[in-house]
């Protein structure tokens, strides 16, 4: 198992440790993105110092890791690069980017689209597209941020999709931790949740995950019906009661992932 969730099964033959502690040497920061030391890296990591000199090295020498002005090393400007490669590459950011660009001017408020992976990360969510509106926090601006699936309005949406017993599987390994005083963190609470987007086909958060905000969305199918992500609409509680919220925006994230889905 993963940091994140489930790893798939790999033939230890094939299994290159020296490329695992690369990747365990950028995965560092993703706690604390500042630059690091070599005894911070190593210690984060949890390879040796001399380990972890010849793997800074190397990647600062391809440009995955750069110089800092205090002389520590940062997280390079070439991640942009494979970020756009992969945003490029996946075939429904391509298919969703104008429907949601249409879905953005017709609610006036901040549009995201989640991915969701069952087989491999199933305990979070991540943001692939999030267009903005007129007020926003820092974080929720960004693509590639994660948020954990029980949490989310939009990892609840895909569980719903799910047999009971992949969502109580999900529910069993998830780090329920609050994000906020009104984060819902029982099981028999999200089981709840579950029932109603089964019933109404979308989900809602109140206060979740950032004060002071409402989310809702709808689950984007595969053609086998699996849920492979989902389609967020954001607003303010302080525009908008909870009631007009849902009955505004509800349907047009149900169509919207209709549209989205295979």
């Amino acid at each position: 198992m993963s940091k994140n969730g489930r790893l798939p099964p790999v033939d230890e033959r094939l299994f290159l440790q020296s490329v695992a502690r690369a990747l365990d040497v950028l995965e560092a920061y993703a706690k604390s993105p500042r630059p690091k030391s070599l005894g911070e890296i190593a210690a984060s990591a949890g390879v040796n110092k001399s380990a972890a000199q010849r793997i800074g090295q190397t990647l600062l020498s391809r440009g995955y890791l750069e110089r800092s002005d205090d002389g520590g090393l940062t997280l390079g400007r070439l991640f942009l690069d494979r970020s756009f490669d992969y945003l490029r590459s996946n075939p429904l950011i391509e298919r969703a980017t104008p429907i949601l660009m249409e879905l953005r001017k017709l609610a006036g408020e901040r549009i995201d689209l989640s991915l969701f992976d069952s087989k491999f990360d199933d305990l979070s969510v991540v943001y692939a597209i999030r267009l903005q509106s007129k007020r926003e926090t820092f974080y929720a601006t960004l693509a590639g941020r994660r948020i954990p699936t029980f949490l989310s309005s939009g990892g609840r949406a895909c569980l719903a999709l799910l047999p009971d017993e992949q969502v109580q599987d999900i529910l069993d390994r998830s780090n329920r931790r609050p994000m906020t005083p009104k984060s819902l963190t029982e099981i028999s609470d999200i089981w709840t949740k579950i029932r109603e987007i089964r019933l109404e086909g979308y989900s809602y958060a109140v206060e979740e995950a950032l004060i002071g905000e409402i989310v809702l969305a709808a689950a984007v199918r595969n053609h086998a019906g699996y849920p492979i992500g989902a389609v967020h609409i954001a607003g303010s509680l302080s525009e908008w009661t909870v009631d007009d919220f849902r009955k505004r925006f509800a349907p047009l994230a149900i169509e919207a992932a209709r549209a989205l889905s295979s």
